[in-house]
Order: structure tokens, then C-alpha cells, then sequence
């Protein structure tokens, strides 16, 4: 897709200038720091970098966020880079950004909890997309032209309610928290499974251990309500029911706040 037909990238170029000042993201009219011995491509651009730098950490996880290794993967030298971005800092909060940008927003309906569980939804999926997100939230906030995009749209769902601005944010907050706590249960739950594979483990050699871990639960007569679980043949982490999982807890939230707002 060309710029010219893609709006979204058209709307990210044009607030290019509205990175906050402590970003590693420097303006659009300024230039990034470069080593002295940087060599210019011209056949790359910022954007092919930004691409190829997601792609890899789709793949391989954060670990594979290396200037060395994204040079590697659009063949051209490692130097050659700096002309386009100023360090791995600079490249890490590009990334964050686009792939905030890919979050299409519709426009609000006037039902907020319907919009607001729309955007949970999107979130959750960009965050399961993109894994390595979760590896950096916590020690670099998202604060470039994609995401300041979304929290306006988000605000804009609940201008219907007419509150404060104050409560309007805790909602979002709220809402946000929800999502990330339940994406990283998810993700424990595919780590689980990941390493039982790795390890080699059949679904018979699970069951197996299950069976004989039970028993012991059960001996001891210390967990009655947990055995339960286990007699029900419930599977708290079935891969199968976690975005049932999602939905019924984000209902909760969504409920939970229509409760607390003025009548």
C-alpha cells in the first residue's frame, strides 16, 4: 500500500512533531543522533526498518531487537541505520508506536461500554500479536502519535457520559489494567504449554502427572473446593475458553463502572 492510500500513515506523518520532549523519539524537522562513521542508504527508510524490527520480534521475541540483526535481515550495514533511527531506544518507542497504529478506531456509537469493549478487544489482540509489547510497558510508556491517538478516541467514547475528566481517565485506566493483567494470564497459560511440548510431554504423560498430583491434594485433605475442579473435569487455562474468560471479566469491569458513575 502506498502513502498516498494508506490514511493511517498519512495521519502518523503528519503528527510526526507530537512526540513528548523526554521520548527517545526526537521531532520530524530535527535528526536523531548518528555515529560519525553512519554510512546513508538511500534505498532504506525509517519505516522499512520500523517493519522489519516488528516482524523479527514477532518472530523471536525482544531478544531479537538488535540493530545488528534487523541490518542482517534488510541487508546493509549496521551503520547505515543511524541515518534513519538514533539508537535502540529511538527504534524501540517507533515500534511501540506502530504498532499502536494499527488499531483501527471507529467513531464513537453512543453506547460507551460497546465502544470500550471494542477497544479492550483490539488491545488484547495487538498484545497477544505482539508479545514483546509486555516487555517493555512497565520502564518505557507509549506516549507517540498512535497512542496519543487512541486515548482521544478512547475519551471520545464517553463524552456521552458528560463526567468529569478525572473520572473519565480512571475509567479508561481501569479498563486498560483489566486487559494487560488478563494478557499476561494468557501468556503464562502458552508459556505452560510451550515448555510441556519442548519438554516432549503427551497429553497421556500430562494427564498421568495429574492424576498422581490429585491424589496427593486429596490425601492430604486440605483442598477440598480445589478438588472439585479437578472432579468437574474443569480446566481453568483451556485454551479453548480463554477469550470466554476475557469477555465474562471484561463485562465484570464494564459493570462495575456503570455501577459507580452518577445516576
Amino acid at each position: 500500500m502506498d502513502e498516498e492510500s494508506d490514511p493511517v500513515g498519512q495521519a502518523a506523518e503528519s503528527l510526526d512533531d507530537l512526540w513528548p520532549p523526554f521520548a527517545a523519539v526526537p521531532p520530524r524537522r530535527g535528526r536523531a543522533p548518528k555515529p560519525q562513521r553512519a554510512v546513508r542508504d538511500s534505498a532504506l527508510s525509517r519505516d522499512e526498518i520500523v517493519r522489519t524490527a516488528v516482524a523479527l520480534a514477532d518472530a523471536e521475541g525482544a531478544e531479537a531487537i538488535n540493530m545488528r540483526r534487523i541490518a542482517k535481515e534488510l541487508r546493509v550495514g549496521t551503520m547505515s541505520l543511524y541515518w534513519h533511527v538514533g539508537s535502540k531506544e529511538h527504534l524501540l518507542d517507533l515500534m511501540l508506536d506502530a504498532v499502536d497504529g494499527e488499531q483501527a478506531a471507529a467513531a464513537p456509537s453512543g453506547r460507551w461500554q460497546d465502544d470500550l469493549a471494542q477497544l479492550a478487544r483490539q488491545e488484547r489482540a495487538s498484545l497477544l500479536r505482539h508479545r514483546w509489547k509486555l516487555d517493555f510497558m512497565a520502564s518505557r510508556p507509549s506516549l507517540g502519535p498512535n497512542e496519543l491517538l487512541r486515548v482521544e478516541r478512547s475519551l471520545a467514547c464517553l463524552d456521552v457520559l458528560d463526567i468529569e475528566l478525572r473520572i473519565a481517565l480512571q475509567i479508561l485506566m481501569t479498563v486498560t489494567t483489566y486487559v494487560t493483567g488478563s494478557v499476561l494470564n494468557e501468556l503464562r497459560e502458552i508459556h505452560v504449554e510451550q515448555e510441556q511440548a519442548r519438554a516432549g510431554l503427551s497429553k497421556d504423560d500430562i494427564e498421568a502427572a495429574m492424576v498422581e498430583w490429585t491424589a496427593s491434594l486429596r490425601q492430604s485433605r486440605l483442598f477440598p473446593r480445589l478438588l472439585r475442579i479437578f472432579d468437574e473435569g474443569i480446566d481453568p487455562d483451556a485454551a479453548e475458553t480463554r477469550y470466554e474468560r476475557f469477555e465474562f471479566g471484561l463485562g465484570c469491569v464494564l459493570d462495575g463502572i456503570a455501577s459507580q458513575l452518577p445516576s
